[in-house]
């Protein structure tokens, strides 16, 4: 799996920077006022720094937006980064920086000179999100070189240190976020999830995988049927932290279909290859869960994920098939494509059957009906506990990750009859992405508190966040790690 790049905290020592090899930061407010590090920089280059800090170029730069100075005279580094940020800057702008930062590494170091900078944890957050790639399908002579590490020069070392345990935990969950959803089905099958999971165990969570036969005796025929027509087994995994008291844990649910051919119901051939990222709900799960148990969450969190794959065959389920969920309701199956709601349902029913949560999240790439309406901006949130539901959303806005609350209600609801079952698992072609969320709703019990989230636009959004390269963006573990600090710690 991907590794953190290489990060070092040091004291501010100014007589080091003439010298440094490299790339060199600097952090400008709007007026141009340089601090000490900028100083030095700004008489080694002979005045070149504050000559730009006083340019309409740097005028026109946004809070957290860089400009690179190339082979500036007087230096050894190789260029000079600067980057727009005020005194007091909020954490989008802090992230956007260090996103600079991340960015800027080359096959030598990039090296900050943040002073007495505050929000540094955020800053520092920001270059290693932006520091991430994806190269564990490249063979060694196509793989890229690796990277310089990131040094930041500070004067209080102590103090940012002493932040940096939760700052790498919360990088590391994203890390594995991203990697889980860049993999190719080949590489990541029900099989290889499942192992990479129970490796977790490593940190401290307690992990278990339910396979077929298990889920057979529980009654997921929702679940079961949508993989009939794979090769790889079907299975749930379920992993528990337990860091808090006694109280009831908090339930995260994941769809994990590992590829989405759409089964008889096969999708266009244009853009199939991307229903790689189908276990993008899983993978937020995975690296939620990763990120509680390197920093040692304060609660109790259960996180559980239904791994599938949803292919044509001589035995996979066919429209108008007829299955009964563990709940006990029956399911017309109109649109094989419209899997991810099955295998939730059943989740979602044993993890309240089993562990009486305290609230549920669920997490998928559901619907392309919610990118029509939201884009890739906004992951769509569905839930029936206001406070709940806007506890997540306060969080999701505070780590800067994009999130909107929509409707459900019982005429979307009547849109899923059906004439021989319980349940049809599509409604109509209006409002697609609210009759999946009622789908879901028909499987959370009256007295839990729920939250649907539909990811499809912003797991692997066509044009990435800040502090993400191309590709998967981790959405979503920022945001869940922030709401049970906030919520369900302490």
């Amino acid at each position: 799996m991907t590794q953190l790049p290489a990060l070092a905290i040091d004291a501010l020592a100014i007589d080091a920077i003439a010298g440094f090899d490299g790339s060199i930061a600097v952090f400008l407010p709007a007026d141009g006022k340089l601090d000490q590090g900028a100083r030095r920089v700004n008489r080694l280059t002979r005045g070149a720094l504050a000559r730009f800090a006083e340019s309409d170029a740097f005028g026109k730069l946004k809070p957290g937006e860089s400009t690179e100075l190339a082979w500036p005279a007087g230096l050894v580094a190789s260029s000079i980064l600067v980057v727009r940020l005020e005194a007091k800057p909020d954490t989008e702008a802090l992230r956007k920086a260090g996103a600079a930062l991340g960015k800027a590494r080359g096959k030598k170091d990039v090296l900050a000179l943040a002073g007495a900078r505050k929000g540094l944890g955020d800053l520092l957050l920001g270059a290693l999100l932006r520091s991430y790639a994806f190269k564990e399908c490249r063979s060694g002579e196509a793989a890229e070189p690796e990277a310089g590490a990131i040094r930041v020069m500070v004067t209080n070392p102590e103090a940012l240190e002493a932040q940096m345990n939760a700052v790498r935990a919360v990088a590391e969950g994203v890390y594995f976020t991203r990697d889980l959803v860049n993999l190719p089905a080949n590489r990541l099958t029900t099989e290889d999830f499942a192992n990479r999971l129970a490796a977790l165990g490593d940190l401290g969570l307690e992990v278990e995988v339910l396979e077929e036969d298990r889920l057979a005796e529980l009654g997921m025929g929702m679940l079961l049927g949508v993989g009939h027509g794979s090769e790889s087994p079907s299975k749930v995994v379920v992993m528990r932290w337990n860091g808090g008291g006694k109280e009831a844990p908090l339930a995260l649910v994941g769809k994990g279909v590992v590829f989405d051919t759409g089964g008889i119901s096969i999708k266009p051939a244009a853009g199939m290859e991307d229903m790689t990222m189908d276990m993008g709900g899983a993978g937020v799960v995975a690296g939620v869960m990763k990120t509680l148990a390197l920093r040692k969450a304060a609660a109790n969190v259960v996180g559980l994920v239904g791994l599938v794959e949803n292919m044509p065959d001589g035995r996979a389920q066919r429209p108008g098939d007829i299955v009964t969920s563990m709940k006990g309701d029956t399911v017309e199956v109109i649109n094989t494509d419209a899997e991810g709601r099955l295998v939730l349902g059943d989740v979602m029913w044993y993890a309240q059957e089993r562990f009486k949560p305290s609230g549920m999240v669920d997490l998928a790439t559901l619907t392309g009906a919610i990118i029509v309406a939201l884009g890739h901006d906004n992951a769509g949130v569905f839930s029936n506990d206001d406070a709940f539901a806007n506890g997540f959303l306060a969080a999701a806005k505070a780590e800067g990750e994009g999130a909107w609350r929509m409707p459900i209600g019982p005429n979307y609801a009547e849109l899923l009859k059906s004439e021989k079952a319980d349940v049809k698992n599509v409604g109509t072609r209006w409002g697609g992405a609210v009759t999946a969320a009622e789908f879901l709703h028909r499987f959370v019990k009256d007295d839990t508190p729920w939250i649907h989230l539909d990811i499809a636009g912003v797991a692997q959004p066509a044009k990435p966040p800040a502090w993400a390269p191309k590709g998967a963006s981790g959405w979503g573990v920022m945001a869940l790690d922030r709401m049970i600090r906030d919520r369900f710690e302490g």
